[in-house]
C-alpha cells in the first residue's frame, strides 16, 4: 500500500513537471519578442561606462532584475487569484512609463548634441553617481519589461493549478534573467575579445580586428534599438489596453498582406508610444521642475 502511494506521488510529480516543461516552452515562445527588447534596452544602459566597470554594472542590474522577479511573481500570482481586473491597468501604467522614458531620452540626446556643437571637449567619463543613476534607471526599465514577461506568462498558465503557475513563472523569470544579462555581458566585452584575438596570429588576428571595428557600431545600433524598443513595447501595451485603438489598427491593416501586414502594426504601436510619452512628459514637466528646484 505504501509502495503504491509512493508510485502515485511520483507519477503526480512527473505529471506536474511535464506540464511545467510544456507551459514554460509555450511562454518562452510568446515572450521572445520582449526578450529581444529587454536585451537591446539593457545593452544600451552600459554605454558610456568605462571598460573595467561594464561587468560590475551588468551584474548590479542583473541582481536588481532578480529582485524585480521576486517582487513581481508573488504579486502576479496574488493578482490573478484575488484581483485579476487590476493586471491590465497596472501594465498600462508601466507602458506609459516606458514611453515617457523613451521621450525623455530623446530630449536628453538633443540637449547633449547641442552642447557638443558648442564645445569641442572630450566627453567626461561616467562618474560614480552617474553610474548609480544608470543602474537605477536600468532596474526600473527592467521592472516594466519583467512585468510584461510575467503577465504574458501568466496568461499562458492562468487556468492551471497554483503550483504549476508558480513553477512556470519562476522558471521563465530565471531563464530570462540569466539569458538577457549573460548576452549583455558578452556583448559589452566584445571589444576585449577582439583585442585578445587581434594579438594572435593568422585568421584569429583578422577576426579580432573585424570585431574591434564592428563592436562600437553594434553598441550604437543597440542604443538606437533600445530607445525604439521603449516606444514599441510601451506603445503595444497601451494599444492592447485601449480596445478602440487596438481594433482601429487591426481594421487598418486588414486589407494588407505579406510584410506590410506584419510590420505596420509595429509602426502604429511605435507612433502611439511616442505620442503617449510626449503627453506624459508634458503632464509631468511641472512636477519635474519643482523637483529640480527642491534639489537645487
Amino acid at each position: 500500500m505504501a509502495g503504491g502511494s509512493l508510485l502515485m506521488l511520483l507519477d503526480d510529480i512527473a505529471s506536474i513537471l511535464d506540464d511545467v516543461s510544456v507551459m514554460t516552452k509555450t511562454a518562452a515562445s510568446k515572450t521572445a519578442g520582449v526578450l529581444g527588447d529587454d536585451l537591446a534596452l539593457n545593452a544600451q544602459q552600459v554605454s558610456g561606462v568605462v571598460a573595467k566597470r561594464e561587468l560590475p554594472v551588468v551584474w548590479s542590474v542583473a541582481k536588481g532584475s532578480l529582485v524585480n522577479k521576486l517582487i513581481l511573481i508573488p504579486a502576479a500570482l496574488a493578482l490573478n487569484a484575488f484581483a485579476s481586473w487590476a493586471v491590465t491597468p497596472l501594465l498600462m501604467l508601466g507602458g506609459a512609463y516606458l514611453c515617457f522614458e523613451g521621450v525623455e531620452k530623446l530630449v536628453h540626446l538633443r540637449h547633449k548634441k547641442s552642447e557638443k556643437s558648442t564645445a569641442n571637449e572630450a566627453p567626461a567619463p561616467v562618474s560614480a553617481s552617474d553610474e548609480k543613476d544608470k543602474i537605477r534607471g536600468a532596474v526600473r526599465t527592467d521592472f516594466v519589461l519583467s512585468a510584461e514577461i510575467i503577465v504574458i506568462t501568466l496568461g499562458v498558465v492562468a487556468v492551471k493549478p497554483f503550483l504549476t503557475q508558480a513553477l512556470v513563472l519562476s522558471s521563465i523569470g530565471l531563464i530570462m534573467t540569466v539569458g538577457v544579462y549573460g548576452l549583455v555581458a558578452g556583448i559589452v566585452k566584445l571589444d576585449d575579445l577582439g583585442l585578445y584575438l587581434s594579438q594572435r596570429g593568422g585568421a584569429r588576428a583578422a577576426m579580432g580586428r573585424g570585431i574591434l571595428v564592428t563592436a562600437p557600431w553594434l553598441m550604437k545600433l543597440l542604443s538606437i534599438a533600445g530607445t525604439a524598443a521603449m516606444f514599441l513595447v510601451g506603445g503595444q501595451i497601451l494599444v492592447h489596453g485601449i480596445p478602440a485603438v487596438h481594433h482601429w489598427i487591426e481594421h487598418a491593416v486588414a486589407g494588407m498582406g505579406g510584410v506590410a501586414k506584419a510590420l505596420v502594426p509595429y509602426l502604429f504601436n511605435g507612433l502611439f508610444g511616442i505620442l503617449a510619452g510626449a503627453v506624459v512628459l508634458l503632464l509631468l514637466q511641472p512636477l519635474m521642475k519643482l523637483r529640480k528646484k527642491a534639489h537645487a
